[in-house]
């Protein structure tokens, strides 16, 4: 049976996978097999409010395994450690407990289309210390970790205070990076800190002895949108007691600072890199052209130029819209879009052209805390864009997630899953407090 493969469960592969099951598993004319290294798929758009801990991710995680069942592909759990393109394999590495065990065994499966969705990593950019010193938000294990230690750190401090000491009492957490992700973290955490106040999960106080510190290198915090709204997001921030540093370039970092190339120092208990993605180590062992940040470059099929088996979404391809010149942005958005097209190219006879892939830009939405968001709304007029906030912003911001579910398990599921969750955030504290 022609076996199609698709390496990486984020957005754009468990959605694929999903439709491919539905129209070619299903009546078996294809085996679909998604590979992920982990048992379950969290929303990476959403990693920032499990780090704020305003988000369980346990009531939002996607079992790959009951999803597979219903919707007619495989799924097998394994890091992809390499690909045969000669003989069209790809080796699987064994999945280990928490504690090391080994559960299964490292594997080889054969392919006769392979789709890359391995997603982005984070990328330190060569600063001396980043890697090192720097926590990031890559998966649910990363978050709840930063998670844990922000929360650790504030009971340390007030424990410290309430002992009568004079130093170690003001917890200083820095943001390297003013994208979408630096910008959502740091207002949940401003939220965050206030909820555990009211809890008495610590004693400081929420406007002096907790900073956070947002530092980015362009002019402007959230660089892809319009001017108007990054301003209005900086100030926003500023509002709620969050430090931005704008034009502002990190020269190191070390385990209790960040040291930038005007030689200030920026205090930090945790230090957040959240400035930029490239794609995981294991695109370059392919033999596939790539761009310099570690992207596999793919054509308007979506396919890579040297080898027609294989084929790229998401956030580790490479495409450059002909219309614009430029490439495709690492966002959400577009690897549903190629998941769709590309379900449809893979589900048609051989033989049967397919249309080029065309990215649409409906815009952007950043989130801003429980109370806020920005963002601007593209139409099908080049050039034109609407600028939203407040409550249409928030709204607009939440349906994006809902449109992720919906595609995952339809419309019944997706508002039967909405409203559980409202009645739960009713009868729950708004983070979580251990």
């Amino acid at each position: 049976m022609h076996t199609i493969v698709i390496a990486g469960g984020g957005a754009g592969g468990l959605e694929l996978a999903t439709r491919l099951g539905d129209s070619l598993g299903r009546n078996g004319r294809a085996r679909i097999i998604l590979i992920d290294r982990s048992p379950t798929h969290f929303w990476k758009p959403l990693l920032h409010t499990v780090a704020s801990g305003k988000r369980d991710p346990l009531m939002h995680e996607v079992a790959y395994s009951a999803q597979a069942a219903e919707h007619g592909f495989q799924f097998v759990c394994g890091e992809v450690l390499s690909v045969d393109r000669t003989h069209r394999t790809v080796s699987i590495g064994p999945f280990r407990s928490d504690d090391g065990q080994e559960i299964l065994p490292a594997r080889s499966l054969h392919y006769d289309k392979l789709v890359l969705a391995f997603g982005a990593v984070t990328n330190f950019f060569n600063i001396p210390g980043a890697a090192e010193h720097s926590m990031t938000l890559d998966s649910v294990w990363q978050a709840e970790l930063f998670r844990k230690r922000f929360l650790a750190n504030c009971m340390q401090a007030s424990s410290r205070r309430l002992a009568g000491a004079s130093e170690g009492t003001i917890v200083n957490i820095v943001i390297v990076g003013g994208g979408a992700t630096g910008v959502e973290l740091a207002a949940e955490l401003s939220h965050t800190v206030r909820t555990l106040a009211k809890y008495n999960v610590h004693t400081l106080d929420p406007d002096h002895d907790v900073r956070v510190s947002v530092v980015e290198r362009g002019e402007l915090l959230l660089p892809h949108l319009n001017p108007r709204l990054s301003k209005r997001a900086a100030r926003y921030l500023r509002s709620l007691g969050v430090e931005v540093c704008t034009s502002t370039t990190v020269a190191r970092v070390d385990a209790d600072a960040v040291l930038d190339t005007n030689g200030i120092r920026h205090a930090a208990d945790i230090t957040l890199w959240a400035a930029g993605v490239e794609g995981p180590a294991v695109c370059a062992t392919l033999g596939l052209p790539m761009n310099r940040i570690r992207q596999i470059i793919v054509n308007a099929a979506l396919q890579t130029p040297d080898d027609a088996s294989v084929y790229a979404i998401g956030d580790c391809s490479n495409y450059v819209c002909p219309e614009k010149g430029a490439a495709v942005p690492p966002r959400a958005q577009v690897a549903h879009q190629q998941a769709m097209y590309l379900a449809e190219v893979l589900a048609k006879e051989p033989g049967i052209k397919s249309p080029a892939f065309q990215y649409r830009d409906y815009g952007s939405l950043v989130s801003l805390g429980p109370f806020a968001a920005v963002g601007s709304l593209l139409g099908a007029a080049p050039g034109r864009e609407m600028l939203v906030g407040g409550v249409i912003a928030r709204v607009l911001y939440a349906l994006m997630y809902q449109k992720h579910v919906m595609a995952l398990h339809g419309f019944i599921r997706m508002a039967a899953q909405t409203v559980a969750h409202w009645l739960r955030s009713k009868v729950s504290p708004s983070v979580k407090l251990h």
